[in-house]
């Protein structure tokens, strides 16, 4: 009737998750690339973690590759997971050791 079937919409809908999935986990990874550039380099060996150049070269890696292979590709699930780690491990260390928030001020 209108000339579009149900594999185009599919298809469509895919891409659009993709792409929405890449935005999102791009955006991401370079937050967690600015963050991790921005902290005293002292905080991260006294966290236990590796050094502050290891990070931001993980989360610069990582960027790029999920901005260029997109978020669910072999090497955007690898970017994807150390973003991830950074995010929810690292990141919280390094701000709880440094008396900072994201959201609200220490006093």
């Amino acid at each position: 009737m209108f000339g579009v079937d149900v594999f185009s919409v599919l298809a469509y809908g895919q891409s659009l998750i993709m792409l929405v999935l890449t935005v999102v986990a791009g955006i991401a990874a370079v937050v967690a690339l600015i963050h991790a550039a921005i902290q005293r380099p002292d905080a991260f060996p006294a966290v236990d973690r590796q050094s502050k150049v290891i990070w931001v070269a993980i989360l610069a890696a990582a960027s790029l590759f999920i901005w260029f292979f997109g978020a669910v590709s072999f090497l955007g699930i690898i970017g994807v997971v150390a973003m991830l780690v950074y995010l929810v491990d690292v990141r919280k260390r390094v701000d709880d050791i440094q008396g900072k928030s994201w959201f609200s001020k220490k006093a």
